[in-house]
């Protein structure tokens, strides 16, 4: 074999990467060139593996050219077990690095070595194991062969087929038992409905034994299948193993439904755009698009790329993305999202991002990620499992064994019951138990425009009791805007000229805050623009910074700007004063207008507090948050009063990015675990030392899709609690599904041990737990909007 070395730089790197390998236990040489960076091993497969190899290259410091990683739509997945066993069988195949199968998106994930095609081994593999497994297309293709419904299923599955061949063979047996026909017409039929059943639970569990040296339930049921024909119980093989293959094919398509969200998802973005070229037109597939072309997106069609709309109006659905119900308005200079869907205009949009790159692949790749991560949850039942099986296993034997041998029992009597125990021993419903739940509640949050990256965040954020916000752009909308006019009570501004009215004033400030980019003169120009007005022509404009500005207007200086710039330069009444005063403690921003010997009014601007605040912070009172902090780097006064606004406990103002860590760490010793809101850039020190770090607003946003933990695509406030609410339900169904699982098992490993439960028995309550668990968890589904 035959591995592209990378990290190389010395010729002793090379001696040093020869004598580790050479080290290894079951290599028998090691031939590095290092020239070509390429490595010749050979090896025992017995006694080194590739992964070894690959982790003794890691510990020397150095790492293998990996070659593309390859994602395969697996069939006949039935239960987490097969998939954790198929995931062991293909790693263990020449060339392969890293296998993952993902049991609940029915997907595995092959990283080769540089050099390497492993499509056919791989599949050929996986149908050595009893599964089908084919390469996926890429993200715009996929998704077509969804199961649909049950008769589609039906001729797609033939385990399923067979499955119902081997329920018609038990039933012709049970039919002439019941009318007294042939005894041996019989007991041919029950063999025929456990070969029918168990061909594909034989096959996998055969091929899982001999390539992983393994017991999984396939296993198990093929031990408990065979026995109870040797001492005579077909009826109970036969029962027991159809109910088996009848659980497994509802279960598979229990799981379709689970995956339907994500594949929808995917099979939002067109496979096809309608490229325009001068006056040209073609139409391409959407890999072919490069970020500036030009592209139409025709009425009730869905945008098929990220893009900005150079041409023509229409009103845009972008549920899928934001999750948000109303359709927004987009005109030229707006922003459009593929997978979202147009109105009634056409649009010629100009390409921002390429198909990879563009927002909804990298929704989709980001809940694939998280569908795939292991909660804590997960991780203990895994771990679980990996003790309780050989435990139990062991226990059967003993069962079988010891009592007819010490204590003269009847073996036909002891042995049956440790048939009985093998099959309960199979943990089927405990370890599908949590990653349904998980997988459930995270494809209900990308429906809602919130991803979340993975179970350990759900978990998290569902025991928060505490929660912090950033100010600008979370808790308000980040734009300032206009609140209040007041004129004062002054002379005419020019000579000859009658008093101004609301929006003279506003037209003078506006004419002199045009030449300004601060956010503060935008807002004032911008409702200027919304009235109408006409802005007076002005000479000699200077930014005076930190205050204002000044500018001449028909010969006269008039200033713009803050209540001190005017207690510096321009005498006026104390009622101005303390008007000033009473708008800047309700958070406002307050500019003064007026020229050298009086003011004639002032303008309040302010951060609008987004309309939802107030009811988010209720709702998550009710959800049970102790304690709720707003985190600001603006002024104290500013802060405070959106706090009284929306009645938040605690308030922290003029606070830099790393003193909001500190003021987080603070909440992380009362409370134990936080939650920390923001926009997913500014606040990323506090967003990254948070239990959970939420970013809002993040659609189009690439920093707040890789910042934070959780990130809401919307602006809107309502999802915060949605989603720890979500984090809630998820912990009570986990915690539902563990304990039923474990009560059910316990109960039956004592009926089996007293001989109070039969075959079928034990299969039933196996796999219909195994159902009800992932029944259970399949609620989290349930489109509870925010």
């Amino acid at each position: 074999m035959t591995l592209s070395i990378t990290g190389l730089d010395c010729i002793d790197c090379a001696r040093t990467l020869e004598g580790g390998l050479a080290q290894l236990e079951g290599v028998h040489s090691a031939n590095l060139n290092f020239a070509a960076s390429s490595l010749a091993v050979e090896y025992d497969p017995q006694r080194a593996g590739l992964a070894s190899i690959v982790a003794r290259i890691r510990e020397l410091g150095y790492d293998v050219a990996a070659g593309e990683d390859i994602t395969f739509r697996v069939e006949g997945l039935d239960c987490a077990d097969c998939a954790a066993r198929l995931e062991q069988a293909i790693t263990s195949l020449p060339g392969v690095l890293e296998a993952r199968v993902v049991f609940t998106t029915a997907q595995m994930r092959v990283r080769g070595i540089a050099g390497h095609d492993l499509r056919d081994h791989v599949a050929g593999r996986a149908a050595e194991l009893g599964y089908s497994a084919r390469p996926e297309s890429p993200p715009a293709e996929t998704g077509s062969d969804v199961t649909r419904n049950w008769w589609t299923s039906l001729y797609k599955r033939r385990r399923t087929v067979l499955t119902f061949v081997s329920g018609a063979f038990l039933a012709i047996a049970f039919l002439l038992r019941t009318l007294g026909g042939s005894e041996p017409a019989a007991t041919i039929a029950y063999a025929l409905a456990i070969l029918s059943g168990g061909f594909y639970v034989a096959r996998s569990g055969w091929a899982a034994l001999w390539t992983t040296r393994s017991l999984d339930m396939n296993v198990l049921m093929t031990i408990a299948a065979i026995g109870a024909m040797a001492i005579g119980e077909w009826a109970e093989g036969a029962t027991a193993m159809f109910l088996f293959s009848l659980g497994n094919a509802l279960e598979a398509l229990t799981m379709d439904r689970a995956r339907q969200t994500l594949r929808k998802l995917i099979e939002l973005s067109p496979k096809e755009a309608t490229r325009v070229h001068g006056e040209h037109a073609d139409r391409v597939p959407v890999e072919q698009l490069k970020v500036g072309d030009l592209i139409e997106v025709k009425p009730g069609a869905n945008v098929p790329m990220d893009g900005v709309v150079e041409q023509g109006s229409s009103t845009v659905n972008q549920a899928p993305i934001t999750g948000e119900s109303m359709p927004v308005t987009a005109h030229p200079g707006s922003p459009v999202y593929a997978g979202s869907i147009n109105g009634d205009g056409a649009l010629f949009v100009r390409v921002t991002k390429l198909a990879r790159d563009n927002t909804l692949s990298r929704i989709v790749q980001m809940v694939q990620e998280a569908q795939a991560s292991r909660a804590p949850a997960q991780r203990f039942v895994d771990t679980f499992a990996k003790y309780y099986t050989p435990a139990v296993i062991a226990l059967a034997a003993g069962i079988a064994i010891v009592p007819p041998l010490a204590f003269g029992g009847a073996f036909r009597v002891w042995f049956y019951r440790a048939l009985v125990l093998l099959v309960i021993s199979c943990p089927c419903a405990l370890v599908i138990s949590t990653p349904v739940a998980i997988v459930s509640a995270i494809s209900n949050a990308a429906r809602h425009g919130i991803l979340i990256k993975g179970g350990t965040h759900l978990e998290a954020v569902g025991r928060v009791r505490a929660v912090a916000f950033d100010k600008t752009g979370t808790l308000t909308k980040g734009q300032p805007a206009l609140t209040d006019i007041e004129l004062a009570d002054s002379g005419a501004p020019f000579e000859g000229s009658t008093p101004l009215t609301a929006d003279d004033l506003l037209s003078l400030a506006a004419s002199i805050e045009t030449h300004s980019q601060h956010p503060i003169a935008q807002a004032i120009v911008d409702e200027a623009r919304r009235r109408g007005l006409s802005f007076p022509l002005v000479k000699d404009y200077t930014e005076l910074i930190g205050h204002g500005a000044q500018a001449r207007i028909d010969g006269q200086r008039f200033y713009v700007g803050s209540h001190n710039l005017f207690a510096q330069r321009v005498p006026h009444a104390e009622e101005i004063c303390q008007r000033a005063d009473q708008l800047e403690a309700q958070g406002k921003t307050t500019v003064l207008v007026g020229n050298e010997r009086e003011v004639f009014g002032l303008i309040a601007v302010a951060d609008p507090v987004r309309e939802a605040g107030a009811d988010a912070v209720r709702a998550l009172r009710g959800s049970g948050i102790q304690q709720m902090a707003l985190l600001s780097g603006d002024n104290e006064r500013t802060a405070a009063a959106i706090a009284k606004t929306l009645n938040i406990d605690d308030v922290q103002a003029n606070l830099l990015p790393q003193d909001k860590v500190g003021a987080v760490e603070k909440l992380l010793t009362e409370h134990g675990s936080v939650v920390m809101i923001g926009d997913g850039v500014n606040d990323a020190p506090a967003l990254a030392r948070a239990t959970v770090g939420i970013a809002m607003g993040a659609a189009g946003s690439d920093a707040a899709l890789e910042t934070a933990d959780i990130v809401l695509m919307s602006d809107d406030l309502k999802r915060i609690p949605y989603v720890i609410r979500l984090g809630r339900r998820t912990l009570e169904t986990i915690k539902a599904n563990i304990t039923l699982s474990l009560a059910i098992k316990g109960l039956f490993l004592l009926l089996a041990v007293a001989g109070l439960a039969t075959l079928w028995m034990a299969v039933f309550a196996d796999m219909g737990t195994s159902l009800i668990v992932t029944l259970n968890g399949m609620r989290l589904l349930r489109d509870g909007r925010p």
